[in-house]
């Protein structure tokens, strides 16, 4: 099956992790801009792909243009979890950041890969 390159992007940004609520947020040690290279390992999705993910609060959000619902906390440890999606297709992450970088793994769509993170602005 073949995916929409927006359905891939999706899928790609889920690669910086999280839905599921943490219990300290990291206020404000991660806010910014991020730049996030998504690469799928396993599947049929866009090999890869680099999305712009907005940290405010420790809650993530979309940074880009593309029309995509992110979801997601960063806790003060830096673990991270993001969920992204596009209409009926969606997707999860989960990885850590440290300083002005990040990397994980992610997994939607029946596709799976890493995704590394570098802040661009804080």
């Amino acid at each position: 099956m073949t995916f929409s390159p927006t359905l891939s992007k999706c899928a790609a940004i889920a690669a910086l992790a999280g839905l599921a609520a943490t219990p300290s947020f990291a206020i404000p040690r991660y806010d910014g801009l991020w730049s996030v290279s998504i690469v799928t390992k396993k599947g049929d999705c866009i090999a890869s792909y680099r999305y712009p993910m907005l940290i405010s609060n420790g809650t993530l959000a979309n940074g880009g243009a593309i029309a995509i619902d992110v979801s997601g906390k960063v806790a003060a440890s830096g673990a991270i979890q993001v969920r992204v999606s596009s209409g009926d297709k969606s997707a999860v992450g989960h990885g850590r950041l440290a300083g002005n970088t990040g990397s994980g793994l992610w997994s939607g769509m029946s596709c799976s890969g890493s995704w590394t993170a570098e802040r661009r602005s804080s």
